[in-house]
């Protein structure tokens, strides 16, 4: 959620004619990750969480690219946390998804 509010914040120094091109892509990658997080938690089955984990990895790989791209672009300085903060997150979520493979096996070991 704070990588949101950070992306809202920088997408407001964009120029107004972004608005339904960079701000827009920007602010919905954003919210993509914690909402599929969200969504794939409340899934019945481990494999359809870790499919939305796998999404939200998806969104938060266009996000870099989009900031990166507002960093070339409009020379906007994208601080060196928010950076921080999205490998981190993306480090968490491959780590659960790393859990629920290992779980995932153990259970079909323990049922033969």
């Amino acid at each position: 959620m704070e990588i949101v509010k950070k992306v809202y914040k920088i997408t407001t120094q964009l120029p107004k004619e972004e608005i339904y091109g960079l701000i827009s892509q920007l602010r919905r990658a954003a919210i993509s990750v914690p909402s599929n997080i969200a969504e794939g938690q409340q899934r019945q089955h481990r494999n359809e969480f870790r499919q939305f984990l796998y999404q939200s990895l998806g969104s938060l790989a266009e996000l870099e690219t989009q900031l990166e791209i507002v960093k070339e672009i409009y020379q906007i300085r994208i601080s060196k946390e928010v950076i921080e903060q999205m490998d981190l997150l993306g480090k968490k979520i491959r780590t659960l998804i790393k859990k629920l493979d290992s779980s995932n096996k153990q259970r079909v070991t323990n049922n033969k």
